[in-house]
């Protein structure tokens, strides 16, 4: 069985961006030390969406069992954070290559909007803990996906308001930032986009 650090090894070299409650860079530290220490860094959730019989589906997907916390999970399409030195704008598209094998080029030219950001935090049984200020994206997508197994089990178009439904039916089925992530997405889309 892999350890703590062997599974966070392809990651070691990732220096996220420390933040304080107001999302100003305090500086940096890597992803292994920043999870054990608990300390404030900045993420992104995207969630994908598309029209489809005159409703929004949303691209979810469960986390591969293998992911340092919560294996098993559904969440939101693409999770993670930008490096130090990398903007938002970048960091999206290119987890969102590595993660479900969107094109680079299409990844890069999609239309995404920031809906909204919150501070979470989140400690789990492995003595790892998610503490992020979140940055919530939208964007319209409809097309092909291969999803990486080390980071994507499975994937499935849920509609937007039946994923909402059991969200707050079964909260422990998600992923712990999904909780405030969904809803915020969800509401930008009713407000915004068509089906």
């Amino acid at each position: 069985m892999a350890s703590l650090a062997d599974m966070l090894s392809q990651h070691q070299e990732d220096q996220l961006i420390l933040v304080d409650l107001m999302d100003r860079p305090q500086g940096s530290m890597g992803k292994l030390a920043c999870h054990q220490q608990a300390r404030l860094h900045r993420a992104f959730s995207l969630f994908l969406y598309r029209g489809s019989a005159g409703t929004l589906q949303l691209l979810l997907q469960r986390r591969a069992q293998g992911k340092y916390h919560s294996g098993g999970l559904l969440a939101n399409s693409v999770c993670s954070h930008p490096r130090v030195g990398e903007a938002l704008a970048d960091a999206v598209p290119r987890r969102l290559t590595q993660e479900l094998g969107v094109p680079a080029a299409v990844a890069a030219s999609l239309g995404y909007d920031e809906v909204g950001s919150f501070v979470y935090r989140s400690p789990y049984g492995n003595g790892l803990t998610e503490f992020e200020y979140d940055h919530v994206f939208v964007a319209p997508y409809n097309g092909p996906l291969a999803p990486d197994p080390k980071e994507v089990e499975a994937i499935a178009w849920v509609d937007a308001k039946e994923a909402l439904a059991d969200l707050q039916a079964h909260p422990s089925r998600y992923a712990s930032w999904f909780l405030t992530a969904a809803p915020m997405a969800c509401a930008w889309l009713a407000a915004h986009a068509r089906p």
